[in-house]
C-alpha cells in the first residue's frame, strides 16, 4: 500500500487546460473515485499518476517520494483499462505472467503467483485458456489479476467496468470491491458512472471542467453537494431558484416560489456563504408525492417512468418541472393526475447560486 499526493498538479494541452491545479491526497489502502463527465480531466490525472503523461506542473508523489520524472515501468503500479489490453495469442497464465517477467521474479515463483492472482478473481483453472474462450466479466477479471499478481503500490483502473452489460457491471463493480478490500491495495478508480462511484468508492472526487468541484464520502458528496454541478451531476435533483429570507444559529431559511419558506439546516447549507440568494436543492427521491386531497403543494403529473417499484414522476407547479421519485404502494399515479407534493426541510440543501458573488 502507498499514499498518493498530488500537490498543485495542472496539465495543458496547448492552450487547454485539462487540469487546473488539483491538489489530492489518495489515502494508503483506500478506493477513491475520479468521477465527471467525458473530457473533465479524470483520466489525464490517471495517466499522470501512471507515468503515461507528464504534469506542466506540480508533483506527484507516492509513498513520499516525487515520482514526476520516474518512467511507467520503475513505478509499481498496477493498470486495468477499459477495453482490457489481453494478448489474444497468449494463455491466461502468459497474459497474467506479461508484467514478472520484467521483475526479475524466479520462475519456479511465477506459476505460484499466477495461480495466487486467478484465485483472488475467483477464476482459478483457466490457464491454459485464451481471452477468445472467456467471456467479457472473465476477461476483465484476468485483466485485473495481471495488474495484482505485480503487488502493486497502486492500482489505476480508467472506466474497466464501462465495456459490460448493465447485469454483468453490477455484479462486476461488487466483486471487483471485495478484492480490493481483500488485497488492501490503495486503488484510484475512474469513471462517469455514478452509481459505480456512489456503490463502490470510500471517497469521491467530482470533477468539471479542469477542476475539482468535491471531495468527500458517497454520503457527503450525495446529500450534501457543494454546488449546483454536484448536485445534478448525482442522482436526480430538483433546483429551485430561492431567496435567504433569514438566518439563525442552525439553520437557514430559503423562500422558494413553489414551497414558500423552508428552513434548511446550517449543516446542509456549508458552501452558501453570505449570499442573498441560493439554490434549494431536493433530491427526487426526497420529494414525496401524497393523494390531492391530502397536505402539501399541489401539481400535476406531466409524466411517468415506471421503474418496477418506484416510479418517477415528472411534474408540473406551475411553470416549474420537478422530478419525484417514489415507491409504488398499489398502482402508480397516471399523467395528468392531480397531486400534492411534500417537502421535508431536513432533505433540503442550500446551494450557492453559479456565477453569483
Amino acid at each position: 500500500m502507498a499514499r498518493v499526493e498530488l500537490v498543485d498538479i495542472q496539465k495543458s494541452f496547448g492552450s487547454v487546460k485539462a487540469v487546473k491545479e488539483a491538489n489530492v491526497v489518495f489515502e494508503e489502502g483506500s478506493f477513491t473515485t475520479l468521477l465527471g463527465p467525458s473530457g473533465c480531466g479524470k483520466t489525464t490525472i490517471l495517466r499522470m499518476v501512471s507515468g503515461l503523461e507528464a504534469p506542466t506542473a506540480g508533483d506527484i508523489l507516492i509513498g513520499g517520494k516525487r515520482i514526476n520524472d520516474v518512467p511507467i515501468h520503475k513505478r509499481n503500479l498496477g493498470l486495468v483499462f477499459q477495453n482490457y489490453a489481453l494478448f489474444p495469442h497468449r494463455t491466461i497464465s502468459e497474459n497474467i505472467a506479461f508484467g514478472l517477467k520484467y521483475r526479475d521474479v524466479p520462475k519456479a515463483d511465477v506459476a505460484r503467483k499466477v495461480t495466487e492472482a486467478l484465485d483472488i478473481v475467483r477464476l482459478p483453472g483457466v490457464e491454459d485458456r485464451y481471452p477468445s474462450q472467456l467471456s467479457g466479466g472473465q476477461q476483465q477479471r484476468i485483466a485485473l489479476a495481471r495488474a495484482i499478481v505485480i503487488e502493486p503500490d497502486v492500482l489505476l483502473l480508467d472506466e474497466p467496468l464501462s465495456a459490460l452489460d448493465a447485469n454483468l457491471r453490477e455484479d462486476m463493480r461488487v466483486e471487483l470491491k471485495s478484492i480490493q478490500d481483500r488485497i488492501g491495495v490503495t486503488s484510484i478508480f475512474v469513471t462517469h458512472d455514478q452509481s459505480e462511484a456512489l456503490a463502490m468508492s470510500d471517497k469521491i472526487i467530482v470533477m468539471s471542467a479542469g477542476q475539482i468541484e468535491q471531495i468527500g464520502t458517497p454520503e457527503a458528496v450525495y446529500n450534501t453537494p457543494a454546488s449546483e454541478f454536484v448536485a445534478g451531476f448525482l442522482g436526480a435533483a430538483n433546483l429551485l431558484d430561492a431567496k435567504v429570507a433569514s438566518r439563525a444559529a442552525d439553520h437557514v431559511v430559503l423562500e422558494t416560489r413553489e414551497f414558500g419558506r423552508t428552513p434548511v439546516p446550517l449543516s446542509h447549507a456549508g458552501t452558501l456563504g453570505d449570499s442573498p440568494v441560493a439554490k434549494l436543492m431536493v433530491r427526487a427521491e426526497k420529494l414525496n408525492l401524497v393523494a390531492a386531497t391530502e397536505d402539501g403543494v399541489a401539481a400535476q403529473v406531466d409524466a411517468v417512468d415506471y421503474q418496477g417499484q418506484l416510479a418517477r414522476y415528472f411534474l408540473r407547479i406551475g411553470e416549474t418541472r420537478l422530478q419525484a421519485m417514489n415507491m409504488i404502494d398499489g398502482a402508480p399515479f397516471g399523467v395528468g393526475d392531480s397531486v400534492s407534493l411534500q417537502l421535508n426541510p431536513d432533505a433540503c440543501c442550500a446551494l450557492p447560486v453559479s456565477g453569483a458573488s
